[in-house]
């Protein structure tokens, strides 16, 4: 209770660790509920890992000479667009083949998550300075988010949820049934472009605050145990964020009360969330098979 208390003092030292966490946990799952609607859940693994090279990239140029930004935090921003650079050329590249019926889906996002964590590797090996650096900011480090990424996540993330409520039931509508919007009329491909857009952007910031491990987590565990649970885009959506942010909060106490990494702790408290509303709905399917049963022989 005491450390419960500590963490909702707001003079708390890793306050700005929790406000990133229940943000992701409130934001990313409205935008993997669009993986999962797609059935794009394995993209949701490559392009984190994809996010990662852009960022050894951008590091790689900055090291040798190449300057973009002259500023304090030129290193920062050249990353962060790196980042965004790669990650949404990668879904730009994903769609069109995905369109095009270009082999199978799996094989293609398969090659994507190899080809992207060997470049990742190859990009730092060939960084002569600040591997150190890089290598942070790759994992993430959730624990010690500066202000600045807090108000740049608060700002950017605010805004996509913001964009994503407002124009929901055109998002919903070319994810979950694309002819049907063909046929209403509406503008596939720019609605497919947007979205992409959100993808790319939440992603890249997200695994140069917290990580790739958690921005993962956070995409598309909820989402998946939501619509296990759910009837109804609505309750996916609200059940979606509820339960990223539950898990962004009771595994930030978890990790704080033991001394545990906050990121695979999330994770992991995810995970048996998941595995428990599968036990459950599976326990309830049985308890109604066998009510079914005993009615009909009751009838006989």
């Amino acid at each position: 209770m005491e450390q419960l208390l500590e963490i909702l003092n707001p003079h708390f030292l890793l306050r700005n660790a929790l406000y990133a966490g229940l943000i992701v946990g409130f934001v990313c799952p409205q935008v993997g509920i669009f993986f999962v609607l797609r059935r794009m859940i394995l993209l949701g693994i490559a392009l984190p890992q994809v996010s990662n090279a852009g960022i050894a990239f951008a590091f790689l140029l900055h090291t040798l000479g190449w300057h973009f930004f002259y500023h304090t935090e030129s290193e920062k921003v050249m990353a962060l667009t790196g980042s965004i650079i790669f990650t949404i050329i990668t879904i730009f590249i994903l769609a069109i083949l995905e369109r095009k019926r270009k082999g199978f889906t799996e094989n293609r996002i398969g090659f994507t998550y190899v080809l992207a964590g060997a470049a990742s590797i190859l990009f730092v090996s060939w960084n002569p300075y600040g591997q150190t650096e890089v290598l942070s900011m790759l994992k993430g480090e959730i624990v010690s988010v500066p202000d600045v990424y807090l108000w740049s996540m608060v700002a950017i993330y605010g805004a996509i949820f913001i964009f994503l409520t407002g124009f929901h039931r055109n998002f919903i509508l070319v994810s979950y049934d694309i002819d049907m919007a063909v046929t209403v009329g509406k503008k596939v491909i720019i609605w497919d472009i947007l979205l992409y857009i959100i993808i790319g952007i939440i992603i890249s910031l997200g695994v140069m605050t917290v990580g790739p491990l958690v921005i993962f987590g956070f995409l598309l565990i909820p989402p998946i145990t939501a619509r296990m649970v759910t009837r109804g885009i609505l309750p996916f959506c609200i059940v979606s964020s509820a339960i990223g942010v539950t898990a962004s909060f009771i595994g930030f106490y978890i990790s704080y009360r033991f001394d545990l990494p906050t990121g695979p702790t999330d994770v992991a408290l995810l995970s048996v969330i998941l595995v428990l509303s599968y036990l459950a709905k599976m326990l309830f399917s049985m308890k109604r098979q066998c009510e079914g049963k005993i009615k009909l022989k009751e009838n006989a």
